[in-house]
């Protein structure tokens, strides 16, 4: 059976930790910033965790 090719965009926007948690950057950040309050701002900073459904479609599509 051939090797199964990985979804490139999801592995180009998340990162596993090393123990196994799924990790993304923060939506909204981009533009219509002078709206935003500095806490909200900041906030969005990092990367957040994705669990449940969502973390397991996510390490299917990366083949872990």
């Amino acid at each position: 059976m051939p090797k199964l090719k990985i979804h490139s965009g999801t592995k180009d926007r998340v990162r596993i930790s090393k123990n196994g948690k799924v990790r993304v950057g923060s939506a909204n950040r981009n533009h219509f910033l002078s709206k935003k309050t500095n806490s909200r701002k900041r906030s969005l900073r990092g990367l957040q965790t994705r669990s449940g459904k969502i973390a397991r479609n996510i390490k299917k599509n990366l083949g872990k």
